[in-house]
């Protein structure tokens, strides 16, 4: 959960050039084998809850819940299961969390800036030799609890002030093993924010997850999304559903309204 990040930083160096990564170290495997045929995904205009706390409010109606990985156990998803629902697993591939039980697994070297949120550094996503097997032991934790997809957080790094000397081309290429580590242990995967390498990345992900496109003008830079019957998943925080229903809703969206600390409360459209 984040407030999205303006655009208009990240046309500009969307050809910037990446220096050959160090060697990698193994990536761990799939926690079990990859399920059967194509992995769900949600649909154009399917309704969602979006709640980061804990515990989850199973009552609230939406067949799609977007909750915390880390926070929610197995039992937490076969309960939403029992009741048709489909869950995503919300996980932070871009910072350090040092509330996190893996935080110690990233050296001090792969940390960055402090990102504005407590406890939260910045990573360098460059180094996938360190990242690569931190984030596929994380996913393979989505996909142990039984979670049908994931919603990586904080992929457009390339934007921010870091620390570290990001350009478009390592942010391509790691949202692109983000992806990949999804799609092999049978999860379908979102793409949140990032709305300046939606054109790069669209064959990549499953949906979008998009914060505040309406206050910053930018859901029609989502349209690809649905024109290719993907869904946008997407809320405003400020905005009164009023000033932003009609247009999302026009455009194909799941669009609700959020408090931002992402509790059980939504307005939906």
């Amino acid at each position: 959960m984040r407030a999205a990040l303006s655009i208009a930083a990240t046309v500009a160096g969307l050809t910037g050039c990446m220096a050959s990564p160090p060697s990698a170290e193994p990536v761990p495997s799939p926690a079990k084998s990859p399920r059967a045929g194509r992995p769900w995904a949600p649909a154009p205009r399917t309704p969602w809850q979006w709640q980061l706390t804990t515990p989850v409010d199973q009552s609230v109606n939406a067949p799609v819940y977007d909750i915390d990985g880390f926070e929610n156990s197995a039992e937490v998803v076969r309960a939403l299961h029992g009741q048709n629902r489909r869950v995503i697993c919300y996980v932070n591939v871009g910072a350090a969390e040092d509330f996190r039980p893996d935080y110690r697994a990233f050296p001090a070297g792969v940390l960055g800036k402090r990102n504005g949120w407590a406890g939260e550094r910045w990573l360098d996503i460059r180094r996938l030799d360190v990242l690569g097997p931190v984030m596929a032991k994380r996913l393979n934790m989505c996909q142990a609890k039984g979670f049908d997809a994931v919603e990586p957080d904080l992929v457009e790094g390339y934007t921010a002030s870091t620390g570290f000397p990001l350009a478009a081309a390592d942010q391509l290429r790691y949202n692109r093993f983000i992806a990949r580590l999804a799609h092999e242990r049978g999860m379908s995967v979102g793409l949140k924010n990032d709305l300046g390498q939606i054109p790069s990345l669209l064959k990549d992900f499953d949906f979008a997850v998009s914060e505040e496109c309406a206050q910053f003008r930018e859901c029609h830079l989502l349209s690809p999304f649905i024109k290719t019957g993907k869904a946008v998943l997407h809320v405003e925080y400020k905005l009164p559903t009023e000033k932003f229903c009609a247009q999302t809703k026009a455009l194909g969206f799941s669009s609700m309204r959020k408090r931002l600390a992402l509790g059980t409360w939504r307005q939906p459209c």
